[in-house]
Formats: C-alpha cells, structure tokens, sequence
C-alpha cells in the first residue's frame, strides 16, 4: 500500500529544449535533406537503443499499444478507464495498469491499515473536502498526478517512481538502503510486472511471484468489487 508523504502535485511546464544546426557548410539543399535525415536517423537510434540511460524514461511515456495482456482480469476489467486516465495524466496505461494492480488488483473500495483508499490507493491529503475518494475517476485523477509528479521528480525513471509513490517523493533521492522494506518490496514488484508489460508481453514471471507472495488474495475482492461500483454509476 502507498504512504504518499506530499501535498496535491501543482500544474508543471514543460520547457522545450534547444536544438542545433549546421550553420557553419555551405551545402546543395538535397545534400542538406540527405545529411540531415541520416543524422535524425542516428539520433533516434541512439536515444532509444536497448541499453540506453534514456530507456526507463522513454518506455513511462505514453503509449498507443494499449494495455499489455499479463495483467489479471480484475485489472483489464479497467482497461478502457485506464487509456483515459493515462492519457490525461501523459503516462504509459500500463504503468498506470501495474500501479492498479499491486496498489488494489482492481478493488475501487479497498482501504490499507494506513487509511489509503480507492483503486490507487489514496491517502487522505490528496484530496479536496468535497471528492469522493472512492470514486474511480476522482481516485485516478488524484493518484495519477502523484505518478507524474513522482515520475518527473526522478528522471523518467520509472523504478525509481513506483518507489516514490508507494515511500514518498522524498525517498527518490536517498539510497535504496535507506527504503522501507515495502518500498523495496514494490520497487521490484512493479518494475519487474511494469518491464514485461511495456514489451506487450502476455504473462510476467514478475507478476506470478507477486500473485503467489499474497497478491492473490488482494485480488479476490477486485472484480466483484469493480462491478458493484460501475452498476453504481448508471
């Protein structure tokens, strides 16, 4: 369960980055088109090369594949809500999907022992006096933009940002030895279910060793649950 230590993330502003040129050669225009699509060419082989620093970041993006099939059908029960929230929040759906799933496999109602509530697992001070916690589309929208503001806070790592939406912002930038034994816990839960997710993988080694390290039983309540609160709403 997450114990989200910050206050409601504030709107951020993206600054484009600066691009350069080849001010300096005087070269026929189709030579120009040539040398400059061979080099954008580079440039994104480089970027996104398996291997990359960049890897873990381009991956949390958004992404047009939709939700992988590994996720338990309590979790795809969501799958058409998900692609919103994600692409209101400028996420990747599975990443949104496996925070879904290791937060409350689906269930929009379930509540940890710290007072975290919702399918995101909330805490209190996310919200405003008059949201409804447990409302699907309220508990998104306040969980999803603590995911950003956690994602952007590390890099676009995305281990790094399941650590700090279960531990806090704060525990980003410490050592990992340092974290609580549950934020290691979800680290490597989540990265792992996350990785095999955002490969469009149909099942994760990952997410099976969770299901079986007392996943499952999170997961009981998730579909019944998810289904309640939907007739709810019409």
């Amino acid at each position: 369960m997450s114990y989200h230590r910050s206050v409601p993330p504030s709107t951020q502003t993206a600054v484009p980055s600066q691009g350069g040129c080849l001010a300096g050669f005087l070269i026929p225009p189709l030579a120009v088109l040539v040398v400059g699509s061979l080099l954008a060419l580079l440039s994104l082989r480089s970027t996104y090369s398996v291997g990359s620093p960049l890897a873990s970041s381009v991956s949390a993006s958004p992404s047009l594949a939709g939700l992988a099939p590994l996720f338990t059908p309590e979790v795809r029960y969501w799958a058409a809500e998900i692609q919103i929230w994600a692409a209101e929040a400028g996420l990747d759906p599975n990443l949104v999907a496996t925070v879904m799933q290791i937060e409350s496999c689906g269930n929009p109602l379930a509540r940890s022992s710290a007072g975290a509530m919702g399918l995101f697992q909330v805490m209190h001070f996310h919200f405003y006096e008059t949201d409804n916690p447990y409302d699907p589309d309220t508990n998104a929208v306040r969980g999803m933009a603590y995911l950003r503001r956690s994602l952007d806070a590390a890099g676009g790592d995305f281990r790094l940002a399941l650590a700090g939406y279960n531990g806090g912002i704060s525990v980003i930038s410490r050592a990992e030895s340092t974290w609580a034994a549950e934020t290691q816990r979800y680290a490597y839960w989540g990265s792992g279910i996350y990785q095999d997710a955002a490969t469009g993988a149909n099942e994760s080694l990952r997410l099976q060793e969770w299901l079986e390290a007392g996943g499952a039983s999170l997961c009981r309540l998730g579909l019944r649950q998810a289904g309640a609160a939907k007739i709810g709403d019409e």
